[in-house]
């Protein structure tokens, strides 16, 4: 039984869905019938996923773009529109983090954070609502981070990315209501997947993180898939710019 069925046949583009948590949201939105485009640069992992998605629903399909580059992001939107048909639901996923001390940060370091993080969220959306607008409905969810709430050591470009994020999230939320879009986000503390395996194996860093947060574990990646689902449903259709914090209670503290 599928727990949004009201997402069947709707088209999704997600960007950075060939892993981690993009690719569980990927494959929870095609669990429930969606019809989804993955966004990533690496074509082996994009073509990789596809291959799970195509099993779950044969109407699945890959781009792969640079999405710090805005010719890219109107020619992958493009392509998914050509695809599937039409745009219902965006989710800007795609993100990094170079963590290191603020004093060691460079101008490449802050530039490619902020362009991959926010930039590329801005555009994304940009060229998304370009297709939502004519049908006057549409969902749009960033997927921001309690980093956005909260500082936290050796992160600063990242904080100011995601903070910058729940901030246009309001902010699209109000322009493009009248068109009936809804924008909110979500934000995650952090997630067990193969991208954070290395970080937890400093002991220190493991402890200092589980003690910061309430229920004592860290998210799984289908905590933030269910909130980005709920948050493209017709069950959160009165909803918009809202930040749905998916942390164990870190930042209720």
């Amino acid at each position: 039984m599928r727990n949004f069925p009201d997402l069947e046949n709707k088209s999704v583009i997600v960007t950075g869905g060939s892993k981690g948590i993009g690719k569980d949201i990927a494959l929870s939105f095609a669990s429930s019938g969606a019809n989804v485009v993955i966004v990533g640069r690496d074509e082996d992992t994009l073509r990789q996923t596809n291959e799970e998605l195509i099993k779950i629903n044969p109407n699945s399909f890959y781009v792969s773009a640079d999405l710090n580059q805005v010719s890219e992001i109107k020619r992958m939107t493009e392509t998914a529109v050509d695809y599937m048909g039409s745009l219902d639901v965006l989710v800007n996923n795609a993100g990094i983090n170079r963590a290191k001390p603020a004093l060691e940060v460079t101008e490449g370091d802050w530039d490619l954070t902020l362009d991959t993080n926010l930039k590329a969220a801005f555009f994304c959306s940009q060229q998304a609502a370009k297709y939502m607008i004519p049908s006057r409905s549409g969902k749009i969810v960033n997927i921001a981070s309690q980093m956005a709430f909260v500082g936290y050591f050796n992160r600063a470009a990242y904080c100011a990315s995601k903070g910058g994020m729940v901030q246009l999230t309001k902010a699209l939320a109000v322009e493009w209501a009248e068109y009936g879009i809804n924008v909110n986000a979500v934000a995650p503390t952090f997630i067990e997947t193969e991208l954070t395996e290395k970080m937890f194996e400093n002991k220190e860093f493991e402890r200092e993180v589980y003690s910061r947060i309430p229920l004592g574990k860290l998210a799984e990646a289908r905590d933030v898939s269910a909130a980005t689902l709920f948050l493209s449903s017709n069950l959160s259709k009165f909803i918009t710019g809202d930040t749905i914090k998916v942390d164990g209670g870190w930042t209720a503290i």
